[in-house]
């Protein structure tokens, strides 16, 4: 291995040693501590150090890193405390994701690091973001992200350089290829021997590099990172590498042949390291084994320490407070009492433009959002008064931007991202469920983000249109939902999702967008959330519901001419109105729960289980639900009134008085 260490002073390479050191003897101690069951699993990097502290050591601490298993060299290049670290090792409430993450599954912003999910992919879009932040900010950093050659092929990859591509992002794009995905060798991952061929097709400078010579990572890193500052845009960095060890313990090596091995073997970027200072006379062999004893005593020291602190205790409180970003709602009601007629779609616009006003970095994406103004046209005129910048056009990458938006989030920007469709965002799905939804609960970094959701049928545009998608986020912890049916909430809620710093998926029904209108408040203001309205009050039953259903359901009320009902628009979903909905059932004794979802496992079946644990002895008849059927919804206009709830409403509640 040939070190070119014309640019570095000895007591530099002194330095680089003791950096690439720290990380390899830490982990022959958690080697040792597996063995010992003393923790649960370990993904070793042993033969890949010189590319995590090679590049760490090229950065500077206001820039952000975002590594990957085999990178505990960034960590310890970043002086995170050893005691904290191996308390993240051991699931300890000390460690940085207080025992609900493993390994290396957690970020610190005080270190400016962004730590890994398990799909490998999703981090690439969040870089993007954290780098747009910083170049709408005007600050000369690079953002720096790894992924590996089995990471490559995820279509997260693509999406992410092809907006870093397009929006001339500060991301140096860092591909450890270690020739394997766990076991699968890349022959059977990709055609060709390299992977920064493909910046090309990106246009994307890119190059490939020696991942074991430590010198050589850190200085074409270097050179590389400073470049990036003074011009920003992406460049993409391949180290060839090898880990020694299995994908994981458990998994070990059998799958790698012995030739490759021992190839890799003389390769061992410490090893190989250690034998140039020693040839060069900056240490002696003694000199090395004293550090390595000395270094040890240290990694002992902190093993002891952590090992000796109190047992774990299950803080039930904490576990369900921590899953959000502590806020507490203030209304905001409207200082100028003025009102105009508005359609739900201009209500939406309208409060998505003053938001835009009081946040003055925030941040709007999507596709066809700025000059053309979005499909449905909430956003028309809003490049012209807010500009490029923060109404930004994206490509067709659902997954990329919502990463992105939480990039943003990460550096104190608030972002709206509008689907074009509320079906289209099965294709950023994995960000929202484990990366919006989970990211405060793992490491206390909140996610700052608003997805927008055009949903719902009634307007003959098939399956992949007019999906009612609500309840697939119902079920997962972390994201709140607001679902609006009149153009008063929609503003007033809008405006409450972007001021919570927490995510948000908020659903704006399709067919509601220019058939409804009503007196809107012109001023700024928010409603509450977690608050259902009272559309009417009665005596005979309640009826609760949500978007669409609450015009089927004023609708049907209307032929009971001798009866009245409490109907209730939950507005929000997630967290809903339990209160309301209790106190109502207990005075009308009889509930009917109306929503366009197709019935099996949508949001009504939550309600009714929990109507039946709570109030069952309010109860004078079975609860009941109408919705969608259970089938894709259809284009046709009649497959699709079949398929809608509205027409069974009334006979549901017949049953229900006559019962």
């Amino acid at each position: 291995m040939l070190f070119k260490d014309k640019s570095f002073s000895p007591n530099k390479l002194k330095e680089i040693y003791l950096s690439i050191l720290k990380p390899r003897l830490i982990e022959e101690k958690m080697l040792i501590l597996l063995r010992q069951n003393r923790i649960s699993k370990w993904f070793s990097g042993i033969g890949q150090e010189a590319t995590s502290v090679g590049v760490a050591m090229a950065t500077n601490s206001s820039e952000y890193i975002l590594p990957m298993h085999r990178n505990l060299g960034v960590f310890t290049c970043r002086n995170i405390s050893m005691v904290q670290l191996f308390n993240q090792f051991q699931g300890k409430v000390d460690g940085f994701t207080k025992g609900r993450d493993r390994s290396f599954h957690f970020g610190s912003k005080k270190h400016n690091i962004v730590g890994m999910i398990s799909h490998l992919g999703p981090q690439m879009g969040i870089a993007d973001g954290i780098a747009l932040a910083k170049k709408m900010k005007k600050e000369k950093n690079a953002t720096i992200v790894f992924t590996g050659d089995g990471g490559t092929s995820e279509g997260d990859f693509h999406e992410a350089l092809n907006v870093a591509s397009v929006w001339d992002l500060p991301v140096l794009f860092v591909i450890e290829n270690n020739g394997y995905g766990l076991s699968t060798p890349n022959s059977e991952q990709f055609k060709g021997e390299s992977l920064a061929i493909r910046g090309e097709g990106y246009g994307i400078e890119s190059l490939s590099i020696d991942g074991n010579n430590i010198l050589e990572v850190l200085s074409t890193v270097k050179e590389k990172v400073e470049d990036i500052r003074k011009k920003p845009r992406p460049i993409i960095v391949e180290c060839f590498t090898f880990r020694m060890r299995g994908h994981e313990e458990a998994s070990g090596t059998k799958y790698v042949p012995k030739e490759v091995m021992d190839y890799w073997a003389a390769k061992d970027p410490v090893i190989n390291y250690e034998r140039h200072l020693i040839k060069k006379k900056i240490y002696t062999e003694v000199d090395i084994k004293k550090i390595r004893e000395e270094m040890k005593v240290e990694i002992n020291a902190a093993v002891k320490e952590s090992f000796d602190q109190q047992k774990f205790h299950v803080d039930q409180e904490l576990e369900i407070s921590d899953v959000f970003y502590p806020f507490e709602q203030n209304v905001v009601f409207p200082k100028e009492k003025s009102i105009s007629e508005m359609r739900y779609v201009d209500a939406i616009s309208d409060g998505l433009r003053q938001s835009m006003n009081k946040y003055k970095d925030m941040v709007i994406m999507g596709q066809d959002i700025s000059d053309y103004g979005g499909v449905f046209k909430v956003t028309e005129g809003f490049v012209d008064e807010f500009g490029r910048e923060r109404v930004r056009n994206t490509p067709l990458c659902e997954s990329a931007i919502v990463g992105t938006a939480l990039g943003l989030s990460i550096e104190g920007i608030k972002s709206v991202v509008e689907m074009q469709f509320a079906d289209f965002v099965t294709c950023g799905f994995n960000q929202i469920i484990n990366n919006l939804a989970k990211i405060h609960y793992r490491w206390g970094q909140n996610a700052d983000v608003v997805v927008r959701m055009p949903t719902g049928g009634g307007v003959s545009a098939g399956p992949f249109h007019s999906q009612s998608n609500e309840a697939w986020f119902f079920h997962t912890p972390g994201l709140k939902i607001v679902y609006p049916s009149s153009a008063s909430d929609a503003k007033g809620l809008l405006n409450a999702a972007i001021e919570d710093p927490n995510p948000y998926l908020f659903f704006e029904h399709k067919a509601l967008y220019r058939s409804h209108k009503e007196k809107v408040f012109d001023d700024y203001f928010t409603t509450e959330v977690g608050k259902a309205r009272f559309i009417s009050e009665g005596k005979n039953l309640t009826i609760v519901t949500y978007g669409m259903g609450v015009q089927w359901a004023v609708e049907a009320m209307k032929n009971f001419k001798n009866h009245s009902a409490d109907i209730i628009d939950l507005r929000t979903l997630q967290p809903w109105d339990k209160e309301s909905v209790k106190n109502s059932v207990e005075k009308t004794n009889k509930l009917l729960i109306v929503h366009e979802d197709s019935i099996t496992g949508g949001i009504g079946a939550e309600i009714s289980a929990w109507v039946s644990e709570n109030c069952f002895k309010y109860l004078d008849g079975p609860i009941i639900r109408v919705g969608g059927l259970d089938t894709p919804i259809p284009f046709r206009r009649e497959l699709e009134e079949n398929y809608m709830p509205g027409g069974r409403i009334e006979n549901k509640i017949q049953i229900l008085l006559n019962y």
